[in-house]
């Protein structure tokens, strides 16, 4: 469990194809989280498990990603060089300063309008699948961030999210073109809402 507040910007230092999918390295750039082993860590809001001890890694961090991971996220796409927002999981006891994330990513969209002329707003075309779990002024994560939905358009199907200066120092977002792919993972209760009426409400009459 996550809560969209990114902790870290790191870079991709290689990605390289394996039997089972590719296997991504990191370097969290002096982070100071050194997870072990099968502890998981989020990359740009993907949930990824550490495969290798990082003291045998020269302080990377080493993820593999399957066939599932690859079809639902960026991750495909990423290469030496990419920044990614990196955040370790929620601890019993923390503060849930952004929203719950589970780091299970629904989709990728694509950033359709980037406008600096009155604040910073980043415009996302999503698909019509990722498109019905919006609503107004809503929870959505992308790439990792946990945002508010500022304004939406669900005939057009995009959503756009007003962005702060801590936001653009602290995460890659605003390095962001159009074009640009981006994961998106859908609030989990709103999804729950969805899906529950899609599939039982009939059911339980």
């Amino acid at each position: 469990m996550y809560t969209g507040i990114i902790q870290q910007v790191g870079v991709v230092k290689s990605v390289e194809p394996t039997d089972s999918g590719v296997r991504v390295v990191v370097d969290p750039l002096g982070w100071g989280y050194e997870p072990n082993p099968g502890d998981s860590v989020a990359n740009n809001g993907c949930c990824l498990t550490l495969v290798k001890p990082m003291a045998d890694a020269g302080g990377l961090m080493t993820f593999d990603a399957i066939p599932e991971t690859l079809s639902k996220t960026t991750l495909g796409s990423w290469k030496a060089g990419d920044q990614v927002n990196l955040e370790r999981p929620l601890r019993m006891g923390d503060g849930l300063d952004g929203h719950q994330v589970q780091g299970h990513v629904d989709g990728v969209g694509t950033v359709a309008l980037v406008d600096s002329s009155d604040g910073y707003r980043v415009r996302i075309s999503l698909d019509t699948e990722l498109m019905r779990f919006m609503v107004p002024k809503g929870s959505i994560c992308i790439d990792g961030i946990s945002l508010t939905i500022a304004d939406l358009d669900v005939g057009a199907r995009w959503v756009e999210a007003a962005l702060i200066p801590e936001t653009l120092e602290r995460t890659n977002l605003g390095a962001r073109a159009v074009g640009d792919g981006v994961n998106i993972e859908a609030d989990v209760l709103v999804k729950t809402i969805v899906h529950t009426m899609e599939n039982y409400q009939q059911a339980m009459e």
